[in-house]
């Protein structure tokens, strides 16, 4: 249940996400740049932000995992037990993105998705009705910030947008568990 600070929160951010803006926002493991993921111009900024390679492709969120339907050509089966057996918040590499820009899939086609289960990130990906980028908010190749107070004046500076919540809580953050789902079903744990 989100109360009425959030949901204010939700809306203003929403606003800022369907005019082309990058925000600042806690995310389901740290604090993230995001942008409606669907939207070419506002993910060349989160690459321009982070002075990120476009080679290096980014995670986008989902809120619900029928969703991924939408984005991937066909979701292997055993995707659903993989990501509910993981009690931490799980990216999954799945083969041929589809409805995507080109500049968020990697060059081979793959994308990087994570259906969220933190109540404030699906409720944004929700209000937003598109899915989220999610990219740690640092400098590419800089220390990942793991609380609010971590981020640099350089990343606060250049997003149009910073969600005013949450910024005093330290909720353990740290990276997701990242799985390549390959497929045929078969699936390799690359970070856990």
């Amino acid at each position: 249940m989100m109360n009425d600070k959030e949901k204010e929160e939700i809306q203003k951010t929403v606003k800022v996400l369907k005019n082309g803006g990058v925000i600042l926002y806690p995310t389901d493991t740290v604090w993230g740049l995001g942008c409606d993921a669907l939207n070419a111009r506002a993910v060349d900024k989160i690459y321009k932000i982070k002075k990120r390679q476009e080679s290096k492709s980014l995670i986008i969120l989902l809120d619900s995992f029928e969703a991924l339907n939408e984005y991937v050509v066909k979701v292997p089966e055993i995707a659903e037990d993989l990501i509910s057996s993981i009690e931490k918040p799980v990216t999954v590499i799945y083969d041929n993105a589809r409805n995507l820009p080109r500049n968020i899939s990697a060059p081979d086609g793959t994308i990087a998705i994570r259906v969220v289960r933190d109540v404030f990130c699906k409720n944004l990906i929700a209000a937003l009705g598109r899915p989220l980028v999610s990219s740690s908010a640092n400098i590419s190749g800089e220390p990942t910030p793991l609380v609010f107070s971590q981020i640099t004046p350089d990343i606060m500076n250049k997003v149009d947008y910073c969600v005013q919540l949450y910024h005093d809580q330290f909720n353990q953050a740290k990276a997701s568990t990242i799985i390549r789902l390959f497929s045929n079903g078969d699936y390799k744990v690359i970070r856990d």
